[in-house]
């Protein structure tokens, strides 16, 4: 069964979030705006809430910046995490969206950062079986290809692009200083180890060293679940002003998000 989320709190209000978003303030009261109604328990689960209720850490997992040698690993992860009911030959066809995508559709606004990160296991670099070289750069990876299989686990991406944050002022301004995270997909057979939790702690070590002084995501209403890791890893629910027209990511009609941001200390 469900529980509230009892002492957790969250921005409240229409000016709470320009409160939050002054990255000078490093304490805000909080308040949870949560509930059982607000959070149902049923829904389609989406690869950017993968929820682990109890995680173990896995001492062979890492993670790192994603290379071109993981394009394919990445796309199968994202695709049978996001859509793991395609078949054959729809899945293919994703798949192969999904890497083109990862290569040559990284290019980003003057100013901003972007990078996909990999949980790996059992291929650390020394041990991975490559073909190509370095010097050959694909997209900003390097050349290399991966003869491994599966040893990718778990995928994020961080950036401060900001199309999914609120713009700023009159002039719809892009926030500056905020990170956000987005395609969190871990491999069904990997869940509930941890590998999520390690991902979201290295996106927020990288939006660190871009100097940002807050972190933001996305989250499923109908997975409680996620919702709980995140507040676990100090996230908490920002109310929507009523009537705000607030950017989402573009998914299902029938998905609701909830947003969620941390500051970070830096």
């Amino acid at each position: 069964m469900w529980r509230p989320f009892g002492g957790t709190t969250c921005v409240i209000g229409s000016n709470s979030l320009n409160l939050f978003l002054n990255l000078g303030i490093n304490k805000i009261p909080f308040r949870l705006n949560a509930s059982p109604k607000s959070l149902p328990t049923s829904g389609l689960c989406r690869a950017s809430q993968v929820a682990e209720l109890f995680p173990t850490i896995s001492p062979e997992v890492y993670v790192r910046e994603a290379r071109v040698e993981d394009c394919w690993e990445v796309a199968e992860t994202h695709c049978s995490s996001f859509f793991p009911e395609y078949s054959f030959p729809l899945d293919f066809v994703l798949k192969i969206d999904r890497l083109i995508a990862m290569l040559f559709g990284f290019s980003i606004p003057n100013g901003c950062q972007r990078t996909c990160l990999v949980a790996v296991v059992d291929s650390r670099d020394e041990e991975a079986c490559l073909l190509g070289t370095e010097e050959l750069k694909l997209g900003g990876f390097d050349g290399r290809l991966s003869l491994n299989k599966g040893y990718v686990t778990g995928v994020l991406t961080v950036d401060t692009v900001a199309d999914f944050l609120p713009r700023k002022g009159p002039l719809r301004q892009r926030r500056k200083g905020i990170a956000y995270i987005s395609n969190v997909a871990v491999r069904e057979r990997y869940r509930r180890k941890g590998i999520a939790k390690k991902l979201i702690m290295k996106a927020e070590a990288q939006a660190r060293s871009w100097e940002c002084r807050a972190i933001a995501l996305h989250c499923d209403i109908s997975n409680p679940g996620a919702t709980k890791l995140y507040i676990g890893q100090g996230f908490r629910i920002i109310k929507v002003p009523e009537g705000a027209n607030w950017p989402q990511p573009k998914t299902s009609p029938n998905v609701q998000f909830g947003f969620l941001m941390k500051l970070l200390d830096i």
